[in-house]
């Protein structure tokens, strides 16, 4: 969480990662921008009001820890921690170019705010139930955050950690799952249809929330009412692929966009438009 003196609020942190979004884009002109437009909004909310984490103090060891699971969406992640000041905005000029901090995926090594390597889709969880675990054993009060997409829930690996967390009541752990419906390939539905979430994270002992994933007012609720009851907890948001940029909103093409100079700028401009208005 950002000091209060610096917050500009989830909604305008969420206007403004979009738009350092397509500025990475401008350097390199593509990327996986659905997803990360359907999930920025649950991150700006985290770094805007929920974590426990100070650019300034990255070494904490009682800092709240976020792990991006799909990998893939790093634009997200990039975007709200330059936002945020975790590293200067200059460096988002540098995305997908050589030797660069910005990769595709995330890089703990390399950028300040990254807790774990991550773009081998199905991981994430384990790694953050292991995190979780072991703050937990030397009596540390931080939590462990991780984000999902749905299409990756087809990986065994998920609920293997899924039990795991159950099974050792890691109740300082949180799992967001992104469900827009789509992935590389189609529809979800199509390519392995996985629903009901809520229901399976539920049968492997998971307290279950369904939300609006583009509703920050909703998306803060249930992450601010995350109990210590003994269990970890499952936040399943309905999400749209691409949201904030009507050109490629709920489609799959979204998934990995090459836009035009002129698809770019009318994004920018309708984003813009949205803090003018602010």
């Amino acid at each position: 969480m950002i000091e209060e003196s610096t917050r500009i609020g989830s909604r305008e942190l969420a206007v403004r990662a979009r738009l350092n979004v397509l500025r990475m884009l401008e350097a390199t002109p593509a990327g996986h921008v659905g997803g990360a437009m359907s999930c920025i909004d649950a991150v700006a909310v985290l770094y805007d009001a929920i974590l426990n984490v100070d650019p300034e103090r990255l070494d904490d060891p009682d800092r709240d820890r976020f792990l991006l699971s799909a990998g893939h969406k790093a634009l997200a992640q990039y975007a709200v921690l330059a936002e945020c000041g975790f590293f200067e905005k200059d460096l988002l000029d540098t995305y997908g170019r050589e030797n660069t901090a910005l990769g595709g995926h995330p890089d703990m090594h390399k950028l300040p705010g990254i807790e774990g390597n991550t773009g081998a889709l199905g991981h994430g969880l384990a790694l953050g139930s292991g995190m979780a675990l072991g703050l937990r054993r030397r009596a540390s009060s931080a939590k462990v955050y991780v984000l999902l997409g749905d299409g990756e829930l087809a990986e065994g690996s998920n609920w293997e950690a899924a039990a795991i967390a159950a099974h050792y009541g890691i109740d300082t752990l949180t799992a967001l799952v992104d469900v827009n419906g789509m992935q590389i390939s189609g529809t979800t539905a199509e390519v392995m249809d996985m629903e009901n979430i809520a229901a399976k994270f539920d049968a492997f002992g998971w307290r279950t929330v369904e939300v609006d994933g583009q509703d920050h007012a909703a998306l803060y609720d249930a992450l601010v009412n995350v109990p210590s009851g003994g269990v970890p907890t499952a936040i399943i948001m309905r999400t749209i692929k691409g949201a904030g940029i009507p050109a490629i909103e709920g489609t799959v093409g979204s998934h990995y966009w090459k836009p035009s100079r002129d698809e770019l700028d009318a994004a920018i401009a309708v984003l813009s438009d949205q803090l003018t208005e602010r």
